[in-house]
């Protein structure tokens, strides 16, 4: 009976496939099986039907096997079948055992002999048979058939991978004798994932259907083409045995008598033959679970870990508990409240390094997006100016005015001020977004109860949109304050008297050039770092370098770079006098974003340049740089300047008209300034106070009242069917686990064992690959290789091994999984 000190340990596989069943793909443990590999016609059919002793496996043309077939004999008193997918049904007419498996294959393929890699579970009880544990895969085939796809061989091929890759199975390459064993797919597919033979055993069939003079000796001594753990060869009914119904038992008595009478065969004929071979399987197949239960028992307790935390939740879970629901109601509405706190002030414990999300993002609108969109409204500067120039002469009627009218003033600057609502506005929303995504992000934690997840998503966005209008009248009526009253007596406005020196100032024209302060500009007494970071330099000619990357420094006064953040080799220093900013569009192979720095007074910003165009990598980035340059003083501008740096700029023949103008224009500067800073500074401070704390107020002590305000709070805490299938699942996988260990802990380990032969020459056999052309070796008489150690023939009952002698097998399982080799399947034909 094979390895008669552990007779029960397939049986014990057999339990655990039993235990793990139930709990599907959700347990990821690859038990000890034999996996048979072989093409079309092999005989891999004939062999297992020649182990049960009865005709129970679908026979024709073409691929037959189309779905893995698991195959677990049992030795028994009694002879019957039963299926998985028919628990409790017992067969005993073995020919509806074959119609079955073809009812179960049709289910799921239909009859166009498709494929599919779902198992049949099938398990045989039987006194002729040895306990084992098999899958009957499908047989490996080169061209599609009917109407089976294109990549028909590819499919069957990855098919067969996903079980002959684990290192719990051992592979039953079969192959024909009458076609030549170098180009069996069987063993090529094998060497693939078993490069050191550790797992293969070779099947020789057919061999009563060779050519007169032919004979397979050298392969069956394993000396010809040698496997580690050696060939077995097999003879099996003939197709006119089949029809004729010829009994396997005679079938095995005259494959018995075959291998007696031949002269080639008859030296070995006692490691020969379908009973040797079952012998010798249920052998390796004890062997083998024998030295994988250290490492699989210990991945069933990593699995049980992993489960039991949550499964001790579910144990006594009563779902219609009342009390347990309102536990339940005001616990995930205080989780609610605490994580959404911890998103929007950053305190959360688990820290997301990916993106930016909650409060971050907010802070960034705060101080980047808003800023930005503030400046986006400024007109350019000759618009301003034919609008400063029409208000006064408006206002002069026809008489000519000898002084500057300060009604001009107030109508310029009340027209800017009217349009930041819009911004503002806008602004309001972007921070409504926000709150809402993370109210959404929060609120997935309520996925198990989903009308709970869909009133509180009701309440909470009810409670943002009310409050958003809210803040909006606020916002807005900050804005009418501004425009309610020109207050010119501001300490931060210059007034007329200060505009009109300005211009004076302006007009002189000794004032020493700026560019000269690059050789020797004092520096201020307070030099204030705004900004470090890297841009590119981007207009910068091939034959000067091209664009080059600088580390950038931004203070109050100046703009300086260096060769790197080490910050000791300064390449320039751009003061900021009479700097402004302006977008550049982005070249259509650029991936950068770029803007430029130019003067006002059309004089070269750098060297020869009349204008720096500094490039960032995103547009996230670039809103920051502005939002920097803005807190230096520097302002964007969209001025017509063509090549030669002229400008465009309003022509005025009255030089008095032109005097009253400019004064206007400091005027407004002077007076938008102070309405900006204090927009900038109170909006934010609106929004936080209307919005985001009273949000966060809301959730922490409004949306419990309203819950229970709707009458329905049992039904709130219904759960979905996905939470109760998945509470179910934890349970069962639990379960499954716990018995599979008690299962593995009721077996002694002490056994004994044959040791796995010396390794071989295993590089005959080619890497399984369509790109390689095969070579046929029929018509060549292969060299003889010598005579390596033979494949053991006979169990060897020698000393004992404990479970001491287990260490060197976990390392086993800390091994990394063999990749399984896929190819690109072929284009599917055009069918015209």
């Amino acid at each position: 009976m094979g390895n008669l000190g552990m007779e029960d340990l397939i049986p014990l596989v057999n339990r655990l496939q039993d235990a793990l069943s139930g709990v599907g793909h959700t347990c990821s443990l690859h038990l000890p099986q034999i996996a048979v590999v072989g093409g079309q016609s092999a005989g891999k059919s004939s062999v297992l039907e020649n182990f049960v002793g009865r005709d129970f496996l679908p026979r024709g043309s073409g691929i037959v096997t189309r779905r893995p077939l698991i195959l677990q004999l049992i030795n028994a008193t009694t002879e019957y079948g039963e299926f998985l997918h028919c628990k409790g049904k017992k067969f005993t007419d073995f020919d509806g055992i074959c119609k079955e498996i073809e009812a179960e294959t049709n289910r799921l393929t239909g009859s166009n002999r498709a494929i599919s890699p779902v198992p049949i579970h099938l398990r045989i009880y039987s006194p002729h048979v040895l306990n084992l544990t098999m899958v009957d895969l499908p047989g490996i085939t080169k061209v599609p058939v009917g109407d089976q796809p294109a990549d028909i061989e590819y499919q069957i091929r990855d098919m067969i991978m996903q079980y002959i890759c684990k290192e719990n199975c051992l592979i039953l390459a079969v192959t024909p004798a009458n076609t030549d064993l170098a180009n069996s797919d069987a063993l090529k597919l094998a060497k693939d994932v078993d490069p050191q033979g550790q797992r293969t055993i070779g099947v020789i069939t057919k061999l009563d259907l060779m050519d007169e003079g032919t004979d397979a000796k050298t392969i069956l001594e394993n000396r010809l083409l040698p496997l580690r753990r050696g060939y077995i060869g097999v003879v099996n009914r003939s197709q006119k045995d089949i029809d004729g119904k010829k009994d396997i038992q005679a079938a095995l008595e005259a494959e018995k008598n075959f291998f007696l009478s031949h002269p080639a065969y008859k030296h070995m004929a006692e490691c020969m033959g379908t009973p040797y071979l079952q012998r010798t399987l249920n052998q390796h197949l004890t062997n083998h679970i024998r030295d994988t239960l250290p490492a699989f028992r210990s991945h069933l307790q990593s699995q049980l870990l992993t489960v039991k935390k949550e499964a001790e939740e579910y144990r006594d879970y009563s779902p219609d508990d009342p009390a347990r629901k309102t536990k339940a109601l005001l616990q995930s509405v205080q989780r609610l409240a605490a994580d959404f706190e911890k998103l929007i002030e950053g305190s959360g414990d688990k820290v997301d390094t990916g993106h930016l999300s909650g409060g971050a993002r907010i802070n960034r609108i705060f101080h980047e997006r808003f800023p930005c969109e503030l400046l986006k409204i400024k007109t350019d500067e000759r618009k301003l100016r034919q609008e400063i120039n029409y208000a006064i002469r408006n206002i002069h009627g026809i008489r000519t005015g000898l002084f500057t009218p300060d009604m001009a003033f107030e109508v310029i600057v009340k027209k800017l001020v009217s349009r930041l609502k819009g911004p503002c506005i806008k602004f309001i929303d972007l921070v409504s977004e926000e709150l809402t995504t993370t109210v959404y992000q929060c609120i997935e934690k309520l996925n198990s109860f989903p009308k709970l997840r869909n009133e509180t998503e009701r309440i909470v966005t009810s409670e943002i949109r009310e409050l958003k209008s809210k803040c909006g009248d606020q916002v807005l009526l900050l804005i009418d304050i501004q425009l309610a009253y020109i207050n010119t007596n501001h300490e931060d406005f210059v007034g007329f008297t200060i505009a009109q020196q300005v211009y004076n100032h302006n007009n002189k024209n000794t004032v020493a050039a700026g560019m000269a302060g690059n050789q020797g500009v004092a520096l201020r007494s307070s030099l204030i770092v705004i900004r470090k970071g890297w841009l590119t330099i981007n207009n910068m000619g091939i034959m000067k370098g091209g664009a080059k990357e600088y580390w950038f420094i931004l203070s109050a006064e100046s703009l300086s770079w260096f060769k790197d953040d080490g910050e000791k080799e300064k390449k320039y220093m751009l003061p900021l006098d009479n700097i402004k900013l302006r977008d550049v569009e982005r070249g259509f192979m650029s991936s950068k974003f770029v803007f430029a720095l130019f003067n006002t007074e059309l004089r070269n910003v750098y060297k020869d340049y009349k204008c720096l165009e500094l490039a960032c990598d995103s547009q996230e980035e670039l809103d920051s740089w502005k939002a920097s340059l803005l807190r230096a003083g520097i302002y964007p501008e969209k001025v017509c300047v063509d090549e030669q740096g002229n400008g465009s700029t309003e022509n005025f023949t009255d030089p008095q008209l032109e005097r009253q103008v400019e004064t206007i224009r400091n005027l407004v500067d002077s007076y938008m300034s102070i309405i900006y800073k204090t927009v900038r500074d109170l909006v934010p401070k609106t929004i936080m106070h209307l919005m985001i704390n009273s949000v966060k107020e809301f959730i922490s002590s409004e949306l419990l009242a309203q819950l229970y305000a709707l009458g329905e709070c049992c039904m709130l805490m219904d759960e979905s069917p996905e939470q109760q299938q998945r509470r179910i699942e934890v349970l069962r996988k639990h379960a499954a686990l716990k018995e599979a260990l008690a299962v593995i802990g009721d077996i002694s380990t002490s056994t004994c064992t044959t040791p796995l032969p010396p390794p071989v020459d295993f590089s005959w056999i080619q890497p399984s690959s369509l790109s390689q052309p095969k070579h046929s070796v029929t018509g060549n008489k292969p060299a003889l290789r010598g005579h390596p150690p033979p494949a053991p023939r006979a169990p060897y009952t020698g000393r004992n091994v404990s479970t001491h002698g287990f260490q060197q097998l976990t390392d086993q399982h800390h091994r990394p999984p063999t990749s399984v080799p896929r190819r690109q399947p072929p284009a599917i034909p055009t069918v015209k």
